[in-house]
């Protein structure tokens, strides 16, 4: 039996959220169905955000109500408490919390500095345990649009301070697109040294043509869950020039090649995928 890969549908949020036209409610609800019926195991469909910092989201629990669930896992962001609560009145199957492993970034992206982050996490951490799953992401794993390349070791502290709080899932974000298979590789060494493989997941940007790539190194390190966005949307509007989420298609079409399992339907993904980018 081939062993299983995870594709971690991210296009709904992470894939939309910065698109200066908002998208319709019953079009995201769409989406959505489509990845659902494509066979994706884990979806993220939205954030439960303020509306003033990211507009494109105001509908989130317009979006959670409207879907058609299937087997899949729907997860939401939620950045404080106030937004997990409204993330599991929709119910949510899991929550994320978003870090960094740069100061910078991390005042630019959440307004606040790594170790304030936690702070904020701390009380979402206390009321999800026992109720539902936390993931947490850490953006700038390898290269930070202001402070150029972190080092391994500092990602490596926040990831194991996540796992530490609760998290059962870290996701390494290559946030702007930059980082090489060589950076990849230091960057992953240093993380197992503190998280377990299965606790992983890896989060690259194509800005530079490297996501695949990227990939392919995180497979060798053991990493089987890797997140994307269905036709490629999406990005970070504090992260300037990384517009582009590896896209859903072309993780997929690596993992089969390599062997993996997905029980993702390729044709339905693709449809899905030309859905999306007609949402722009």
């Amino acid at each position: 039996m081939a062993e299983r890969a995870t594709l971690f549908e991210v296009g709904p949020r992470d894939g939309l959220q910065n698109e200066t036209r908002f998208v319709p409610t019953a079009d995201k609800i769409a989406l959505v169905d489509m990845l659902t019926d494509a066979g994706l195991a884990e979806i993220e469909v939205t954030s439960f955000v303020s509306p003033k910092w990211v507009p494109q989201m105001a509908d989130a629990a317009a979006v959670m109500a409207g879907i058609s669930r299937g087997a899949a896992c729907y997860s939401v962001l939620t950045p404080n408490l106030r937004g997990f609560d409204a993330a599991l009145a929709a119910g949510a199957g899991k929550v994320a919390v978003f870090g960094a492993a740069s100061e910078s970034f991390s005042q630019k992206n959440i307004n606040c500095s790594i170790e304030e982050s936690f702070e904020r996490f701390q009380p979402v951490m206390d009321a999800a345990r026992g109720v539902v799953p936390v993931r947490g992401y850490i953006s700038c794993v390898t290269n930070c649009p202001f402070e150029g390349e972190i080092a391994p070791e500092a990602v490596a502290r926040v990831a194991a301070r996540l796992r530490a709080i609760g998290c059962t899932e870290i996701s390494l974000g290559e946030t702007l697109g930059k980082g090489r298979p060589e950076r990849v590789a230091l960057m992953l060494e240093a993380v197992l040294g503190e998280v377990p493989v299965a606790a992983l997941a890896g989060h690259f940007h194509d800005t530079g043509g490297l996501a695949v790539e990227n990939i392919r190194v995180a497979l060798e390190a053991g990493l089987r869950v890797f997140d994307a966005a269905v036709g490629g949307l999406g990005g970070c509007p504090y992260a300037p020039g990384a517009p582009g989420n590896v896209a859903s298609e072309a993780v997929l079409a690596l993992l089969e090649a390599e062997g993996f399992e997905t029980g993702v339907d390729a044709g339905k993904l693709a449809a899905a995928g030309e859905f999306a980018r007609g949402l722009r």
